[in-house]
């Protein structure tokens, strides 16, 4: 299958839509059609084995459009923002032009409502004939500059394929040449000198509604072209903000080239003020730059060698020689701007609603017209207030609205959402995030800020050097976060590492391999207990280190358990916020991890979160999203998009945290360019916020014609009187689609929530820990037979952090006072490893 893009001219309404859509889908071979009316842009999905390119292109050619590849031009074509703008031109030239004529002709046809004074050779039964010509001669100008509708319209009803224009063309070709008709009996009855007769048809001439239903139409697309143009200023915003021009090094000489013709691997300078302009590495110097318009961040970065730069961010301070790594086309900004535009061309699911209504809504709109028309005939015999009926429905009906309610919400919102950092990928995304009811997190990386360090280390019977070039020749050969903490620590220690054989990774659990000769195991209580060793002589410390939010790692050396190493990943500053925004949607937060229990609580009690389960393998993220969805929640995903894929892809919508140097993540559904979990409660305020517009433009669409067609057709007439002008109708027609394009603009005031917090600071976990009250114990013990027996096990009960003893030989007991939680088996196991036995402790 191949997927293609194509640019649609002559579509109108959504009407217009639906016909192209079903002129493509039914080709062979072709599986997905999706026609965007706001873009005019169609994306089809095809098997090039069984039809082609030509034949798409034909297909809507035969609808009554026009096609053309996208990115395919003809020399005679400009770039599409140019387009939209000569297009607007002559439309505002159109519409002046218009009023022009359309000014003097309604005063000479409504200017006596008001006792406006006419010239006296348009006044009188004598004049009458002048009257109605002139009419005719200002109404002539207007239909030839809005010929359009009636070329299109009537083109479109030949082919049975219906739409906006149809609906124009018709009811201004009926008043006009009933007009032209009326024109015609007036001179009759002048000539055979029946002057009430001709002044019954003089009154009854509707030139003036054919010039104001297309000036008033035209002036609606007018306003909605404008309108619709703003929706894409997001991305035309983030298309300005590519240089045009960078510096680079040829033969050691600075150059000045176009930012286009930089390629990987060239160096470039980055002078103060200047863009990046493509994604690149910093080889040399200092700068800070500010990413705000590609990630939200308000404050500049500080970027130093070896750190990465985006495209389009801006030097706000310092000189750097950078590397090329990806070129303009392929740059961050680039992949920004295509899906931004890929989201907003899709499809939501709440758009197929609308779709369906467009497809039939045309026709039905002329059955109510012809019928409306003919009941007015039947019941009254009065054929100028029957034609008025049926030219209102004709001019009041908008199938534009409709079309317009969802795509236009849509790029407003991806677009927004793009200035804040938040790349959703589809529009079936994005309306599914507004139901979420439970967000999962991942703890590293997401919660925390995933760059873990050692903080201490217990050994037994090695030295820290000697534990520590074991450990790390094994660590050296994984690439866990975890891992590369204890590599940097071994660096930092200048501890050189053994060499490491037979390595194997246990997933969920930790490490092993063969060093300096000896069989090492680094990992969790899981790997221990699963290779039957014993750390009871290292559980009282490990629960110590995991309650105070430490992630406690065992080491075992040929089967012994000969050390502790804690490894701390400091919670970012804004998780706590994160979580506090979360709850005050409604939305549940569950935290996934697999570190042990203690520190995943730790964790959990310092930022909030509901619920956490702990010591997890990767598979049973996965298992525990499944479950929660079908207990019916709404389930989002929340991780740093590298090993959380599979839980992204399970769940209903999958956010990818701080994706700055990958927005493509396969995976995810939403990506947030920064790292600040609270991007995570933003994206979900926008769903909701984009939604609810969604939802009051359909709503307007829906009820706008559920009114406006019954009023226009006279359903109302025996409760009000009166008949609604086809003049009314065009312009409330007109200003429908308006409405529509301008609530979706207020999207663009969607404000974050989140409080002004720098994203890049971190603060480490301090969960106060339950008060101990001294507790005194009496060890008896057998075996002491002098004072150094007693002094050595005095020294060795003491060196067990929280307690306090005293030995006494004369009774045979150990006065203990406990400070913190010791457990028995810690006080019995040092005495007794001593030589000594403990007869009783209470």
């Amino acid at each position: 299958m191949q997927k293609k893009k194509f640019n649609i001219t002559g579509m109108t309404c959504s009407a217009c839509q639906s016909h192209v859509e079903k002129a493509v889908s039914r080709l062979a071979g072709v599986s997905k059609v999706n026609v965007n009316l706001l873009r005019n842009f169609m994306e089809v999905e095809f098997d090039e084995t069984i039809t082609g390119t030509d034949k798409i292109i034909q297909a809507v050619e035969s609808a009554g459009y026009g096609a053309s590849e996208k990115g395919v031009q003809s020399k005679s074509d400009n770039t599409e923002t140019d387009m939209e703008s000569d297009h607007l031109q002559k439309m505002k030239q159109c519409l002046i032009r218009s009023v022009l004529f359309l000014i003097p002709l309604f005063y000479i046809c409504m200017g006596h409502m008001i006792n406006a004074p006419l010239p006296v050779f348009l006044t009188g039964r004598e004049n009458m004939m002048l009257l109605a010509l002139t009419q005719l001669l200002l109404t002539i100008p207007i239909i030839a500059l809005n010929f359009h509708f009636f070329r299109n319209g009537f083109r479109n009803l030949l082919r049975r394929a219906p739409n906006m224009d149809s609906l124009i063309a018709l009811g201004a070709s009926a008043a006009f040449i009933y007009s032209i008709y009326g024109t015609y009996m007036t001179a009759y009855h002048i000539g055979h000198g029946n002057l009430s007769e001709a002044n019954e048809f003089i009154g009854n001439l509707y030139y003036e509604s054919c010039g104001m239903i297309l000036t008033l139409i035209t002036v609606g697309k007018y306003l909605e072209a404008k309108s619709r143009r703003k929706t894409s200023d997001a991305v035309s915003r983030l298309i300005d903000l590519a240089p045009k021009t960078a510096i680079v090094l040829r033969n050691g000489t600075e150059t000045e080239i176009p930012a286009s013709e930089i390629e990987v691997g060239d160096i470039f300078i980055l002078k103060a003020g200047a863009s990046v302009p493509c994604d690149g590495t910093i080889l040399e110097g200092n700068c800070s730059v500010d990413q705000s318009a590609l990630t939200g961040e308000s404050i500049p970065v500080e970027k130093s060698a070896g750190d990465t730069l985006m495209s389009a961010s801006v030097s706000t301070g310092g000189f750097v020689k950078c590397r090329c790594d990806r070129t303009e086309k392929d740059s961050t900004l680039s992949r920004i701007i295509a899906l931004v535009e890929e989201t907003s061309a899709s499809k939501a699911p709440i758009a197929r609603l609308a779709d369906k209504i467009s497809g039939i809504f045309v026709p039905v709109v002329i059955a109510i017209s012809l019928i409306s028309g003919g009941i007015w005939i039947v019941v009254t015999g009065d054929f100028p207030a029957a034609l008025t009926a049926a030219i209102s429905v004709l001019v009041i009906s908008c199938p534009c609205s409709l079309g317009l309610a969802t795509p236009t919400a849509i790029m407003v919102g991806t677009g927004r959402g793009a200035q804040l950092g938040i790349l959703v990928k589809s529009a079936e995304s994005l309306e599914t995030a507004h139901h979420v009811t439970t967000v999962v997190l991942d703890k590293t990386g997401t919660c925390t800020e995933g760059k873990p360090a050692v903080q201490s280390v217990f050994t037994a019977n090695f030295s820290e050097k000697q534990l520590l070039s074991l450990v790390g020749a094994v660590e050296a050969n994984s690439s866990h976060p975890l891992a590369g903490a204890i590599t940097n620590y071994c660096v930092q220690k200048k501890i050189i590492p053994e060499n490491c054989t037979d390595y194997t990774e246990t997933p969920g659990g930790g490490i092993s391999g063969i060093a300096g000769g000896k069989r090492i195991l680094v990992g969790n209580r899981r790997l221990m207990e699963q290779n039957n060793i014993d750390i009871s002589g290292l559980s009282q410390k490990s629960e110590k280190t995991a309650y105070k939010g430490g992630i406690p790692l065992y080491i075992a050396v040929d089967g012994v358990a000969e050390g502790l190493l804690v490894v701390a990943d400091p919670i970012k500053s804004t998780s706590e916020e994160a979580i506090a925004l979360l709850k005050k949607m409604g939305v549940k937060t569950i935290m996934l991890t697999g570190d042990n229990s203690s520190t995943a609580e730790a964790v959990r009690s310092q930022l909030g979160i509901d619920k956490v389960y702990a010591e997890l393998l990767p598979e049973d993220k996965t298992r525990i999203i499944r479950e929660l969805q079908s207990s019916g929640e709404c389930v989002a995903m929340t991780g740093d998009g590298i090993n959380d894929a599979p839980a992204l892809a399970a769940a209903d919508v999958g956010i990818a945290v701080g994706a700055g140097k990958d927005i493509a993540i396969e995976s995810a559904d939403v990506v947030l360019m920064k790292n600040d979990l609270r991007d995570a409660a933003e994206a979900i305020r926008l769903s909701r916020a984009t939604m609810r517009n969604i939802k009051q433009n359909l709503f307007w669409a829906l009820i706008y014609n559920s009114l406006g067609i019954p009023l226009a057709a006279g359903a109302f007439y025996p409760i009000t009187g009166w008949q609604l002008n086809p003049m009314f109708g065009a312009a409330a027609m007109s200003l429908s689609s308006f409405c529509v394009v301008t609530n979706a603009l207020r999207l663009n005031l969607f404000r974050s929530s989140k409080s002004n917090i720098a994203g890049s600071h971190s603060q480490t976990i301090e969960i106060p820990e339950p008060e101990v009250k001294n507790m005194k114990k009496t060890m008896k013990i057998e075996g002491m037979m002098c004072q150094h027996c007693t002094g050595m096990v005095t020294k060795l009960l003491n060196a067990i952090d929280g307690v306090s003893a005293e030995v006494s030989l004369e009774d045979k007991c150990a006065y203990i006072e406990l400070s913190d939680n010791v457990s028995d088996d810690i006080l019995v196991k040092t005495v007794t490893d001593a030589g000594y036995e403990v007869i009783n402790i209470e």
